[in-house]
């Protein structure tokens, strides 16, 4: 499987262009979170999305709307926005949760989740699967410019015991590029990039 993945493109139109012109000859497409900005303009990267001609797994992030994004990826039939759930192609299964974990940020546009509340989301990742977060997991690919790590606890620890096959998340924009790993599972923050694997 060829697997086309990126996060955080906060409206950028031009590359969300790119990224679905380089899906050509991917399997499947993967968006890690933040779509819009302050919960603004979602619509028009969504839009852009939908124009690739491959199934497209994404989660929402803290400047989204999951709301408003549900809304925009019901009629697309080949688009999956995942919310603690579970999506699977060609005996892979992608689950994906979305929202900034913990919250630190208490902008009213702001969506997240406590620790608790995505600990108990996570369990029902299956083992073995592409794991999806907007938040990179603690320790990992979550560096802050001030050197500190700024991830979250519940999903380094289900990635402990869940093992997933990859790990994708975006979030904290000094950690874009950067990757890691938590036993056999690789950990990598996208940004808005052109970001290939293949399993």
């Amino acid at each position: 499987m060829k697997i086309l993945a990126f996060s955080d493109l906060h409206r950028d139109v031009k590359t969300a262009g790119k990224i679905v012109a380089a899906s050509a000859d991917a399997d499947v497409l993967v968006g890690a979170g933040d779509f819009a900005t302050r919960g603004h303009g979602a619509a028009e990267i969504i839009q852009i999305l939908r124009t690739a001609n491959t199934p497209t797994v994404l989660v929402s992030g803290n400047h989204d709307n999951s709301n408003e994004l549900r809304e925009l990826c019901s009629d697309w039939s080949q688009g999956y926005l995942l919310n603690a759930q579970p999506v699977t192609f060609a005996n892979i299964t992608f689950f994906g949760l979305g929202g900034e974990i913990p919250q630190r940020n208490d902008a009213e546009w702001n969506e997240a989740l406590s620790e608790e509340e995505a600990s108990k989301a996570l369990a029902y990742c299956p083992k073995n699967a592409i794991l999806i977060t907007h938040m990179p997991p603690f320790g990992h690919a979550d560096l802050q410019r001030d050197g500190t790590h700024d991830g979250s606890k519940s999903i380094a620890a289900a990635i402990a015991d869940k093992q997933p096959l990859l790990h994708f998340c975006g979030h904290i924009h000094s950690a874009w590029g950067m990757s890691g790993k938590i036993g056999r599972t690789s950990i990598h923050n996208l940004g808005p990039t052109i970001n290939r694997f293949e399993l």
